[in-house]
């Protein structure tokens, strides 16, 4: 599993360029998460997560608090977590996570990112089984077997540690990322550059020539999308 994470640096860095279209997006996530609980990160454990990861993509201070403010007030707007599947030129497949106001709305233009750009929606589940429900965390660090020892002694359900480029790339079952995140904060490890939930595939192809150029068109105008949150796929050159 350990060259997956290199991929979703790539992808996390490519998104990270376009810094105003993230920002609206933590924005929306922030929101979201304030109002569906308590706005106060202290005991909405679900907001604590969305802050600490808009603070490792450097989302501003004021885009934070807005996002909290709005969520405060007597707005009625709400939001749904919604998941789309389907697949792009030569095998690819596509999972798209989004969070909106309007389902029709976020429906239709997920639809037509595949439809316009040679690409097919599929059914739920028919792209998601291939894909592995996965918490990554990932800090500069060594020494992977030590970080092993510490997880399992901390009963942390973890799939695998390993050590890449400097830095320590920790893969969990997604229902103990949270609490290996505070363990490791707790043993010393001040800073993150991911802490993230991510649909990885259990086997990556390639693509190359007019075919990566169609898939690449797909992602695109998914992320162009301000409803869609997260664009998952097997493509390992993308």
């Amino acid at each position: 599993m350990g060259r997956k994470w290199a991929n979703i640096v790539a992808k996390k860095t490519a998104k990270d360029g376009a810094n105003s279209r993230v920002y609206a997006k933590f924005g929306i996530e922030i929101y979201a998460a304030a109002k569906s609980g308590d706005p106060d990160p202290h005991s909405n454990q679900k907001l604590k997560f969305v802050l600490d990861r808009a603070k490792q993509a450097n989302v501003p201070k004021n885009i934070i608090d807005r996002a909290i403010e709005k969520a405060k007030g007597s707005t009625d707007e709400s939001f749904q977590e919604l998941r789309y599947e389907g697949f792009g030129p030569s095998g690819s497949m596509i999972i798209v996570d989004t969070l909106t106001s309007n389902v029709n709305r976020t429906a239709a233009n997920v639809r037509a990112a595949f439809s316009k750009n040679g690409g097919n929606m599929g059914n739920s589940g028919s792209v998601s089984y291939l894909f592995d429900n996965t918490g990554v965390l990932v800090f500069q660090g060594e020494n992977p077997d030590k970080w092993l020892e510490i997880l399992i002694e901390s009963n942390i359900d973890v799939r695998d540690v390993l050590e890449e480029e400097g830095a320590i790339v920790i893969y969990t079952e997604p229902e103990s990322l949270h609490a290996a995140r505070e363990m490791l904060i707790a043993k010393g490890v001040s800073e993150f550059s991911i802490t993230e939930l991510e649909m990885i595939a259990q086997n990556d192809i390639s693509l190359s020539g007019e075919n990566l150029e169609r898939f690449e068109k797909i992602v695109d105008a998914l992320d162009d999308d301000e409803d869609v949150q997260k664009v998952f796929h097997n493509v390992e050159n993308s």
